[in-house]
């Protein structure tokens, strides 16, 4: 098996948020709202602010931001963008 295509160890949702600040997300809100950006930052309650933001609805990009904050309650999952 060539190296780097085997089992990747598991990681804490702390580790996890740690590797992708900096990076491409995708943050989805319990409305079905998603944004797209850069993850600029986060704090314990998983509250966000992000860069070069796109907010897409049914999958319609509806708005262009610089920079968004967005609440944490408000947040249902963050994924790395690819």
């Amino acid at each position: 098996m060539p190296q780097g295509t085997g089992p990747q160890p598991a990681r804490t949702p702390e580790q996890f948020l740690a590797s992708v600040i900096g990076k491409p997300v995708i943050v989805k809100l319990n409305s079905g709202v998603n944004y797209r950006g850069t993850l600029a930052c986060l704090d314990g309650y998983m509250n966000i602010a992000m860069e070069n933001t796109e907010e897409y609805v049914d999958g319609v990009l509806k708005g262009r931001y610089g920079d968004a904050f967005i609440r944490g309650n408000n947040v249902q999952y963050i994924s790395a963008a690819k």
